[in-house]
């Protein structure tokens, strides 16, 4: 088994034991120091199995002649999961919304395109989990004893708070964007980012849905439900298939889609503003009727 194999394995293999410990932590179940110790020694040996792993990688492409920029990331690709690395990038990209939102800006939005939210479902769900993070932080602040345990209780606490006000910040300055043009642009925060040209849009209608998978799901027939709350609200039509990269690297495609917009008449309407009558086929602004239910994957 090559060494760039086994260092993927030990990524996986321990980092969802860390989580898992993490969530223990963060919900007060009291561990033993000996377990957190070995925790940490068992998350230290995977980083110098890591760097083993990446050395001779790094030093075969600086050898056959690429920068060590070049090099660093040629080998960091080999040795990292795509799934582990598209989640860092996810939460740098969340932490570096929620200054954006501070800063009261949205992330790209060109001149003349017009942005749509889709926080409404899910404020709320939000709402409560910064409450319960800030008060299971607090509470276990004041009652674990061991100063260690309570040094790592309260940093896990605190970057929870700002995790969870990080991915609503995301959502918040990355909303839905219809470009000047027409050209339709999905996202869900720093998760999930999809574009449509305007070309390749058939119609556009409201239609509300309730689905019950979970945030990106695509059948059979290439529908592609991006749901808020286990909704949508508007539906698109393309004349062919666009490409979209899933949250943890996988690649899709879809014709049909089904996404939450909070005005989702405006947003209908900006998609369909300035667009030719399609002969034959169906029209943009197309309106539905009471909302549906969308059956679970096979």
């Amino acid at each position: 088994m090559t060494g760039p194999r086994v260092a993927r394995i030990a990524v996986w293999a321990v980092l969802p034991g860390e989580l898992a410990l993490a969530v223990c932590l963060v919900a007060g179940v009291r561990i033993p120091g000996a377990v957190l110790f070995g925790a940490e020694a068992l998350v230290v040996g995977m980083l110098a199995l890591e760097v083993h792993a990446m050395r001779p990688l790094y030093t075969d492409r600086r050898r056959a002649g690429d920068r060590r920029c070049e090099a660093g990331v040629a080998a960091l690709r080999a040795v990292v999961p795509v799934g582990v690395r598209r989640l860092v990038v996810h939460e740098f990209r969340a932490m570096h919304s929620l200054g954006l939102w501070l800063l009261r800006r949205r992330h790209r939005l060109p001149a003349g395109a017009r942005p749509f939210a889709y926080t409404e479902p899910q404020s709320w769900i939000m709402g409560a989990f910064l409450f319960v993070s800030v008060v299971e932080t607090v509470v276990l602040a004041l009652v674990v004893p061991w100063p260690l345990v309570h040094a790592i209780v309260l940093v896990v606490g605190v970057y929870g708070i700002l995790l969870v006000l990080a991915l609503h910040a995301a959502c918040e300055t990355r909303p839905h964007v219809v470009a000047a043009d027409g050209a339709l642009r999905l996202r869900y925060g720093a998760l999930f980012d999809l574009r449509a040209p305007a070309a390749v849009i058939a119609s556009a209608r409201v239609e509300r849905r309730f689905t019950d998978g979970g945030l990106v799901r695509v059948d059979e027939e290439g529908t592609l439900d991006l749901a808020v709350g286990s909704g949508t609200t508007v539906s698109v039509e393309l004349t062919e298939p666009v490409e979209f990269v899933r949250p943890l690297g996988r690649h899709g495609s879809a014709r049909t889609l089904r996404f939450h917009a909070d005005d989702p008449g405006a947003m209908v309407a900006a998609l369909t503003r300035g667009a030719p009558p399609r002969p034959g086929g169906p029209q943009r602004g197309e309106r539905s009727g009471p909302a549906e239910r969308t059956p679970p994957a096979a």
